[in-house]
């Protein structure tokens, strides 16, 4: 057994009475003491020194084993049992052997009152019974009863040093928890105060724009009549894009403001029954979208499928941004026992630059952040006339990245050999 293994079976309760291997240790040197002072013990009137003696002076050390549990019944109990000791059948022992560890416990248990008392009752009864029976001078008094008072008077000394460093510790230890709260009460409060100023600005900029766009989507179809169809179409895919993103955006705002005193919005994710829409909205923009579905159909769980919607919805958005005129991208779903596969592929012609030729052509997520560019919003080619760069950013690689690996799963995304870009991911669904 090691220093570590013994240390914790010395301070391991065992039974109902919460007696330690440290205890019975304790119990037995205490043991040793008294049956020393018993030997040497006599004096006029003082039993025999056998069998009994000893056993006595055993009995008298019993309440030690329940110092752990119980330290003022062990003081009170070890008190009571030497008076009677003292007066059946007595030999002339001190009380330091006996009393030193339950005043020691007693002491550090907070029992300071009742630790001072008994052994000044003893030490007061045993100086009157001493006088009267030897009638011994005040110095002969001295020298047998200080050693006594000096050991007793160590032992409450030591036992109340200790609680109050116990105290001490306790009270560190309780300031430093409020001042930890305290810091996670103003940090989480200014988070708040972020979220409800980013919900603000979102408010009252985004949310403004995609309200501008649904009416005036809706004026231009009122003012167009039942001219042109083929823009009629396009401009209804405006407006409702427009109104379902505006929804979205307002959803948003209710979960940025969840937690305050404006909040207790209602936020319900998207899922894959949406993907319907979202497949004849990019195609009315220009970029025709086939979806496949491999394997049994059925229900997934609820923040799976808002991260296998949104891996959908942004590919796609990616593929109307930087694939070129005249795209067209597949989506497959592939539904296995554990997990849930998925695979946007387009056509588009970009091919990449030569000055991107040494970097990777497929980025990989297991929950950490891309370095390079590439990706669906990254480096793909040199994009049309009047198109944004993708070498803009890697906020749509990043963000796809982060959502598979919210539930577990893991992104990939890069360029064909055979021309086009390909967004898979694989997202499990049991938990681990």
């Amino acid at each position: 057994m090691d220093w570590v293994s013994y240390r914790e079976a010395l301070g391991r309760p065992r039974g109902r009475l919460g007696i330690r291997l440290g205890d019975v240790g304790m119990a037995a040197v205490v043991l040793v003491a008294v049956e020393l002072s018993v030997v040497t013990g006599g004096g006029p009137g003082a039993a025999p020194l056998d069998a009994r003696a000893y056993l006595l002076g055993a009995v008298l050390v019993l309440p030690v084993l329940l110092r752990n549990r119980y330290p003022r019944f062990e003081l009170l109990a070890c008190s009571v049992l030497l008076l009677l000791y003292y007066t059946f059948d007595r030999r002339d022992i001190s009380p330091a052997p006996l009393l030193s560890v339950p005043l020691y416990d007693a002491a550090a248990a907070g029992f300071l009152v009742a630790a001072i008392a008994i052994p000044a009752v003893y030490i007061a009864i045993g100086l009157v019974v001493v006088e009267l029976s030897n009638h011994s001078g005040l110095v002969a008094l001295i020298n047998d009863f200080l050693p006594s008072i000096v050991v007793l008077a160590l032992a409450i000394g030591l036992g109340d040093a200790v609680r109050s460093r116990r105290a001490l510790a306790a009270e560190t230890a309780e300031r430093l928890r409020v001042a930890h709260e305290e810091r996670e009460a103003e940090a989480a409060r200014r988070v708040a105060e972020e979220r409800l100023r980013i919900a603000r600005d979102l408010h009252d900029t985004v949310a403004h724009a995609m309200a501008t766009i649904t009416v005036q989507a809706g004026s231009a179809l009122h003012v167009l009549g039942d001219r042109d169809e083929k823009l009629r179409g396009a401009l209804t895919a405006i407006r409702e894009t427009s109104k379902h993103a505006l929804g979205e955006m307002r959803a948003t705002l209710g979960h940025l403001r969840q937690g305050t005193e404006n909040g207790a919005i209602e936020v319900t994710p998207g899922g894959l029954d949406r993907l319907p829409a979202l497949r004849d909205a990019v195609t009315a923009a220009g970029a025709p979208v086939t979806i496949a579905v491999e394997g049994e159909q059925r229900p997934l769980p609820p923040s799976v499928d808002e991260v296998a919607y949104r891996i959908v919805q942004e590919s796609l958005t990616n593929v109307l941004r930087h694939a070129g005129p005249a795209a067209r991208a597949t989506v497959r779903l592939c539904y296995e026992p554990t997990a849930l596969g998925i695979s946007v592929v387009d056509d588009g012609a970009g091919v990449l630059p030569q000055a991107d030729t040494g970097q990777a052509l497929a980025t990989k997520e297991r929950g950490r952040r891309p370095s390079g560019g590439s990706g669906p919003s990254g480096a793909r080619g040199r994009p049309p006339e009047g198109t944004v760069s993708p070498r803009a950013g890697t906020h749509g690689l990043v963000g796809m990245a982060e959502r598979a690996a919210s539930v577990g799963g893991e992104v990939t995304a890069g360029p064909r050999g055979e021309g086009g870009f390909e967004v898979s991911a694989r997202l499990p669904l049991v938990p681990g």
